[in-house]
């Protein structure tokens, strides 16, 4: 399979610094929840939850959540350098 990358450029126009800071806080509650639904998963599978099939479907929604969870952590990592 070939991994392709992207750079995608956002705008968001911020009014204040009370602004930026909340924006801060909605990112990291939001890579919070996603965190803590990969671990659940994780216990889920780990403890034999469910038949194979289920168990297929957890799987796939743990590594959807771990996508979410690393695209988050980009966002604040960028609204971190923007900052400076």
């Amino acid at each position: 399979m070939v991994v392709m990358t992207r750079t995608i450029v956002l705008k968001v126009e911020i009014e204040s610094d009370e602004e930026l800071d909340e924006l801060e806080r909605a990112l990291l509650k939001g890579r919070a929840t996603e965190l803590g639904e990969v671990r659940r998963r994780q216990v889920r599978l780990t403890a034999g939850y469910g038949d194979a099939t289920t168990r297929e479907v957890m799987d796939d929604e743990g590594r959807r959540a771990e996508i979410r969870h690393r695209m988050l952590a980009a966002l604040l990592e960028a609204l971190e350098r923007a900052r400076v």
